[in-house]
């Protein structure tokens, strides 16, 4: 890269050596990861910053740092994974028209004033870019709610969050935890153990939320008292669930009869979220998915949310993202040949 065209430069005030430090980073990983990102150089002495590069990309890096700044004011720590995550929106805005992305930032204003953020018994926990406010904002105001979207995009993550704010706010008694256990094209053949044991593999992603919101020994406790409950979907005919919160994860892998069993069983006082990638179906060949099929047959429906999630949504390691992308951009190629 040539680095002796004209620089883009930002001043960071007030200039505080400490508050320097936590922005870039120790050997300054941060700026790194920038660079690296938005393929960008920069360089810097003290508060003054040049960045070298596409003119998008060194505008999106201003503003990136700024709002980095800020947030190391706020005592706010900063680490690669808030990084990237902070990446994941600037890299999109350096690619819309100002007035789009102008328009962006409004809507995510705009969504973010009515809603609060996740409070658990570890921490609180903040949703990450419009898709996710919305999704939770669907979640506290609806029924019956749908995260349909790639792997990384937090769909699970944020409806245990949700769950365990409801339940440490005593506005539910217990939560379910519902999976089909359909292996993703592995034969494990018999597994060992009673009805928990046998489903915990498959929930495993659940758990580990829950251990990072409650703790292990809150959730260990909870689970024998039943109070968190882990129920196969096939086990979940002929109940009917009043205040709870019922989280279905991988949903794609219900067959129609099992989502409409499933969405029949809410009762009073429950709220339902229902997880699912439509990409990443188990399913047996010619077995149509649930997940597929109730969003066809609910869109429009009062009281139902649907959030649908993108690549760009991905909250995990870059290359996932750029992973989703090839994937969706192959079957589209095979779809338009066959």
């Amino acid at each position: 890269m040539n680095t002796s065209s004209a620089a883009h430069t930002v001043v960071l005030e007030p200039n505080d050596t400490q508050r320097l430090a936590k922005l870039c980073g120790q050997f300054d990983e941060h700026l790194h990861q920038i660079e690296k990102r938005l393929n960008i150089q920069i360089r810097n002495r003290g508060n003054v910053f040049a960045l070298y590069g596409d003119p998008d990309c060194t505008r999106a890096s201003a503003n990136l740092l700024r709002y980095l700044y800020e947030e190391t004011g706020a005592s706010q720590d900063l680490n690669p994974d808030k990084i990237h995550l902070c990446l994941q929106q600037a890299n999109m805005e350096s690619h819309m028209e100002p007035s789009l992305a102008e328009a962006t930032s409004e809507a995510e204003t705009e969504v973010t004033r009515g809603f609060s953020v996740i409070r658990t018994k570890k921490g609180n926990i903040t949703p990450r870019g419009g898709n996710q406010l919305k999704y939770v904002q669907a979640i506290q105001t609806h029924d019956i709610n749908f995260g349909i979207g790639p792997a990384g995009t937090g769909k699970t993550y944020l409806a245990v969050a949700c769950a365990v704010e409801s339940f440490l706010r005593h506005e539910i008694d217990r939560i379910l935890l519902v999976r089909p256990a359909v292996e993703a094209g592995e034969k494990l053949g018999f597994l060992p153990g009673d009805l928990s044991q046998k489903v915990d593999p498959y929930l495993r992603p659940l758990y580990d939320a829950l251990y990072e919101m409650m703790g292990v020994e809150t959730v260990g406790k909870l689970i024998e008292r039943n109070v968190i409950e882990v129920a196969p979907l096939a086990y979940m005919r002929g109940r009917t669930l009043n205040n709870a919160y019922i989280i279905l994860d991988e949903s794609q892998n219900t067959t129609r009869e099992q989502m409409k069993m499933f969405l029949t069983r809410i009762g009073f006082g429950s709220t339902a979220v229902i997880t699912g990638d439509i990409t990443q179906i188990d399913l047996p060949r010619g077995e149509r998915s649930g997940l597929i099929h109730c969003s066809e047959v609910l869109d429009g429906v009062d009281g139902i949310s649907f959030t649908y999630f993108q690549s760009k949504d991905v909250v995990r390691h870059p290359l996932v993202q750029k992973i989703v992308d090839a994937y969706d951009a192959f079957e589209t190629k095979n779809k338009t040949e066959n």
